[in-house]
């Protein structure tokens, strides 16, 4: 199993669905830079945020890595666009692995990931595969893909929804 390296937004929304089991059951381990755990989890409990406290009570439950990223790591890095520091963090990080998996959902990101030949996921694509996997069954991935398009604080549009889950053979 290669390495698989989280951004925020899977992990905010897999959190609010209450389906972070999802991530263990795919990829046994999932690793966050420093910058992502802080923005996620510290300001989001900080903020009162439900979901921070789901996924630090997960995380802390599988002792999963949290990455310290090294300062000249990020010197000798320097994205084409401009991202967040998780978001570059996790692709200066991503780059030390071979073959990683990135999970992340802004699009800017997936560009810029995708530039530097990771492989790349959202959080829509780890339901997809979970759903490709038998993890759930078609109805339930529907479920969830119009929870996501019908909430307000969960930043996928309907439209991609839609198009994802209209991708899907309804028997696999």
């Amino acid at each position: 199993m290669s390495t698989v390296l989280s951004n925020a937004g899977p992990l905010i929304v897999l959190g609010k669905l209450n389906r972070l089991d999802l991530l263990e059951t795919l990829y046994q381990k999932v690793q966050i830079p420093r910058a992502v755990y802080t923005e996620v989890i510290t300001q989001g409990v900080r903020h009162g945020a439900p979901d921070a406290l789901t996924i630090r009570a997960f995380w802390q439950s599988r002792d999963w890595p949290v990455i310290d990223v090294p300062p000249h790591l990020l010197a000798t890095y320097v994205p084409s666009m401009i991202l967040d520091r998780g978001e570059t963090e996790l692709l200066a990080v991503a780059q030390t692995f071979s073959n990683p998996l990135v999970l992340i959902d802004d699009e800017t990101a997936r560009f810029e990931a995708r530039h530097l030949k990771l492989r790349v996921h959202g959080t829509l694509g780890v339901l997809a595969q979970a759903y490709q996997q038998h993890l759930l069954s078609f109805s339930q991935v529907k479920w969830l893909f119009q929870e996501i398009a019908a909430r307000t604080d969960i930043w996928i549009s309907a439209k991609l929804c839609n198009q994802v889950l209209n991708s899907l053979p309804e028997k696999i």
